[in-house]
C-alpha cells in the first residue's frame, strides 16, 4: 500500500472581495489555509475545519478548485480545494502553525503567496 498525505483547505474570499492568505512561522511561508484530513473527516470537512482553526472563519463551501498534487520529502500528496465565503468571523488568534492571516486583494495575494500552487488557484476565481 502506498502512503499520500491527504490535505484540503479553501480560498476565502470575503465580501470585499479580498482573499485570506496565513503566515506559518515554521515553514516560513505565506500559503492559503490548509491541512491534513483527520480520521473518518472526508475532504470536505477538513477543508472547512482547518479554515476555522487557522483563519477563525467559519465558512459556507463554494465551488471546488483545482486539486494540488506535490510531494513533501517523497511522499505524494494531494490537496483538494474549495472556494469559500465567510458565514461567521470568529476571531483570528495567533497559534504555533499560523501567526499572521492577511485579507488580500488578488493581486497583492500573488505578489506575497509562496508557491505556485496557490497562485493558481488564485488565479482560477
Amino acid at each position: 500500500m502506498s502512503l499520500e498525505i491527504k490535505a484540503a483547505g479553501g480560498v476565502v474570499l470575503n465580501g470585499d472581495g479580498h482573499i485570506a492568505v496565513v503566515h506559518r512561522p515554521h515553514h516560513a511561508d505565506w500559503s492559503l489555509p490548509k491541512g491534513k484530513l483527520e480520521v473518518g473527516e472526508d475532504w470536505a470537512q477538513a477543508a472547512l475545519r482547518e479554515v476555522e482553526e487557522e483563519c477563525g472563519l467559519r465558512c459556507a463551501l463554494g465551488a471546488p478548485l483545482t486539486s494540488s498534487r506535490y510531494a513533501v520529502r517523497g511522499v505524494p500528496k494531494e490537496v483538494r480545494w474549495w472556494r469559500m465565503t465567510v458565514v461567521e468571523d470568529l476571531g483570528f488568534a495567533p497559534s504555533g502553525e499560523v501567526d499572521e492571516l492577511r485579507w488580500l486583494a488578488l493581486d497583492d495575494a500573488l505578489d506575497l503567496l509562496t508557491y505556485e500552487d496557490d497562485k493558481r488557484l488564485v488565479r482560477e476565481l
